[in-house]
């Protein structure tokens, strides 16, 4: 994993005018929720096998079935997040795992 320079703190500490250490952990909450959803998305294409724009795998026998709201509660406090589901319902993410809404510690279990 990469660290930001000092000059890429500068530019975003610059574009987003933080005004407070609150304005920061928004910031970062926001990063992570972004950053938690693009890894179901990426585990979901990893079960089905394709792509979500992928139409050859329209034809396949599961596919995407829309999303599930999830509370989370992680270092950044609570974090609402879309679970994506598939149709035959056997999609076990392992970054939110069903039923568990605690996911302090993340990045151990990757």
């Amino acid at each position: 994993m990469s660290t930001l320079s000092k000059e890429q703190v500068k530019q975003l500490v610059q574009g987003n005018n933080f005004q407070s250490v609150k304005d920061i952990n928004s910031y970062l909450k926001d990063i992570f929720k972004d950053i938690i959803q693009e890894l179901l998305e990426a585990e979901l294409e990893t079960k089905l096998g394709y792509a979500k724009d992928d139409i050859e795998g329209k034809n396949t026998d599961n596919s995407r079935n829309g999303y599930t709201p999830k509370t989370i509660k992680s270092e950044f406090g609570e974090v609402d997040i879309q679970v994506p589901r598939d149709r035959k319902g056997e999609f076990r993410p392992k970054i939110a795992p069903k039923y568990k809404r605690n996911v302090a510690g993340i990045i151990e279990r990757l």
